[in-house]
C-alpha cells in the first residue's frame, strides 16, 4: 500500500510489523496461532504484551483469511468456538464492557455482550467500568467543563493517576476471574486518552 494512503503512522508501523507474517501459508499460520493460544492458556496477559501482542497481529491476519474456517490446526481444547467469528474464544476486557461486552480479539467485535457474561463476575465488571467512566471523560471535557474546573491540568493529572488505578484493579482482579470461565483472558492496560501508558500500571 501507498504510504500515503496510510489511516495513521500506527497503522502503517502494524503492517510493517505484519509483513513477516504475511509471508507464511495458511497452515503455517494456523499452527502458529494454534500453539500460541496454548502458550496464553490459563493466563491473564496484559494487552501490551509482547507475545498477546505478536499473537493479536497473528490473529488479525488469520481472520482476513478465515483461517479457523478452514480447520487447518486445531485449538487447544479449552478454547470454545466464538459465537462472533468462530475463531477460539479469546476475549479481551476494556473499559468500555458495559457497552461493548467482551472484545473478541480475533475480529475486535462483540464476543460477548455484557449481559451474557457470567453472573458471578458481572457486577464486578460493571461497578469497577461506571466508576472509572467519569474518570476517562476527563479528557474528553469540553471548554466549559475545562473551565469550572478551574485547573484543567491538575484535574487532568489527577485523573490519569485514578485510570492508573483502575487498570491495575482489571489486571489484579477483574481479568484473573474470567479465567474461571475462559482459557485465557486479555486485559486492556493504558488509557492513551488520559496518557496513561502500560508502564505506568503497576500490578
Amino acid at each position: 500500500m501507498d504510504p500515503e494512503q496510510e489511516s495513521s503512522p500506527l497503522e502503517g508501523l502494524w503492517r510493517e510489523y505484519g509483513r513477516g507474517m504475511r509471508d507464511w501459508d495458511d497452515l503455517t499460520l494456523a499452527r502458529w496461532l494454534a500453539q500460541t493460544l496454548g502458550q496464553l492458556e490459563g493466563r491473564a496477559w496484559r494487552f501490551s504484551h509482547p507475545l498477546a501482542v505478536v499473537y493479536r497481529l497473528g490473529a488479525q491476519i488469520g481472520h482476513e483469511r478465515s483461517i479457523w474456517h478452514k480447520r487447518l490446526a486445531t485449538p487447544p481444547v479449552p478454547y470454545t468456538e466464538a459465537p462472533c467469528c468462530r475463531s477460539p474464544f479469546l476475549p479481551l476486557l476494556t473499559r468500555d464492557v458495559c457497552e461493548s461486552g467482551l472484545v473478541c480479539l480475533h475480529c475486535s467485535e462483540t464476543l460477548l455482550p455484557f449481559d451474557e457474561i457470567p453472573s458471578e463476575i458481572r457486577h464486578n465488571l460493571e461497578t469497577w467500568a461506571k466508576q472509572y467512566a467519569p474518570v476517562h471523560a476527563v479528557a474528553h471535557w469540553d471548554d466549559h467543563q475545562r473551565r469550572r474546573a478551574g485547573n484543567y491540568d491538575s484535574a487532568f493529572e489527577n485523573a490519569a493517576q485514578q485510570a492508573e488505578r483502575f487498570l491495575a484493579q482489571a489486571g489484579k482482579e477483574l481479568a484473573p476471574k474470567l479465567l474461571n470461565f475462559y482459557a485465557a483472558a486479555i486485559w486492556e492496560d493504558q488509557d492513551e486518552c488520559l496518557e496513561v501508558r502500560p508502564e505506568d500500571v503497576a500490578i
